[in-house]
């Protein structure tokens, strides 16, 4: 029986899935998604692999929150003040 951050990284590796669809893989709350993501990170980290997120946009104007470091959903965009934020999504890749 594999653990839930075994199951996430396995769900993760080569495919680009957001916390909503990891949590239905896994059978998680998205907020317990969130709080495993730093442990996977540091976990593929040894490995030689890396945890890339791709970064969330506004999708009212479009703002790319490229220097986000935080895997969690942003809830204002900077620019416009909305709370219409595409998800980000991770996958485990080759460092």
């Amino acid at each position: 029986m594999k653990t839930i951050r075994q199951q996430l990284i396995d769900a993760l590796t080569d495919r680009e899935l957001t916390a909503i669809d990891l949590s239905q893989e896994v059978g998680i709350r998205e907020k317990e998604v969130y709080e495993h993501l730093p442990h996977i990170a540091r976990s593929v980290a040894s490995q030689g692999k890396k945890l890339v997120m791709t970064s969330p946009r506004c999708l009212k104007c479009g703002f790319v929150f490229k220097e986000r470091r935080r895997f969690t959903r942003p809830g204002r965009c900077p620019k416009c003040r909305e709370t219409h934020i595409e998800a980000p999504a991770y996958r485990v890749s080759e460092a």
